[in-house]
């Protein structure tokens, strides 16, 4: 296990960090480091502290005890106006704020000035083709004309990363991208996301998830939460086990690989 506080060249060191909320503790005492060339997924089951893991680490939320250093900064004594625009971020909470009647477009190039909502900020060239070659990537470009409150759940989960990829982050996070979406668009989200974590030239990402499925191939390592604490962290396939899993998650659990996906169901 990354445990070690003494790295200095992470792009996320956690050290001992608890979140107490009024008499429940969301996270009790994590320690968690990610280097820029890791692929991270974090799996646990509903309330097991991964939302609020990913908020600390997007440098939305402080915790109440412990220490976080994001990007060689210390949350706590740094501006961190500044440091969030160095994190791509997708996630429910954000996507629930971009306007239905923004341009696809739009919701995409406003990352670069970390808006919702285009107003009267003046973008570059570079800007918006910046923001077609994302769209692109993600094979939704042709919707770049449309309102995002016309596109269908998966191909706002597309335009969401294209965001949060916009700024040409260091740290990516992914809170659970593919929530909510049918058989074939999570296979195609994730073999989008395979491709962008197979990729050298990409920055540190996190993803998010319940299920092992969703997982995409190239991600090189695994955090098990329960209960706010962590099971298990490490490379992914001395992570990934019967016996991990079984633990994380409370019920016997078998898991299998095939062409580098992961697969699981109760023993």
């Amino acid at each position: 296990m990354r445990f070690d506080s003494a790295v200095d060249n992470s792009v996320l060191n956690l050290a001992q960090i608890s979140v107490v909320r009024g008499n429940t503790t969301l996270l009790g005492n994590v320690s968690w480091q990610v280097a820029p060339e890791d692929r991270w997924v974090v799996l646990g089951p509903n309330g097991a502290g991964k939302t609020t893991l990913l908020a600390v680490a997007a440098a939305r939320l402080h915790p109440s005890a412990g220490q976080a250093h994001i990007l060689g900064e210390k949350l706590g004594a740094t501006d961190v106006f500044e440091l969030r625009p160095r994190i791509g971020l997708a996630s429910a909470s954000l996507a629930e704020r971009i306007p239905g009647s923004e341009l696809v477009r739009d919701v995409v190039v406003t990352s670069a000035y970390a808006v919702l909502g285009r107003f009267h900020e003046q973008y570059e060239d570079f800007d918006n083709e910046r923001g077609i070659d994302l769209l692109k990537q993600f094979g939704v470009a042709h919707l770049a004309e449309r309102t995002y409150g016309t596109l269908s759940e998966g191909e706002r989960k597309r335009v969401q990363i294209a965001r949060a990829l916009m700024t040409d982050p260091e740290l990516l996070l992914l809170d659970e991208p593919a929530a909510g979406l049918d058989l074939g668009g999570r296979e195609d989200l994730v073999h989008r996301l395979s491709l962008l974590a197979m990729d050298e030239e990409s920055p540190a990402l996190v993803l998010v998830t319940h299920h092992v499925e969703e997982i995409p191939r190239g991600i090189t390592h695994a955090l098990l939460l329960r209960q706010g604490a962590a099971i298990a962290a490490g490379p992914l396939a001395e992570v990934i086990t019967d016996d991990n899993l079984s633990a994380t998650f409370g019920v016997p659990v078998r898991v299998r690989t095939d062409g580098g996906r992961y697969f699981a169901q109760a023993a």
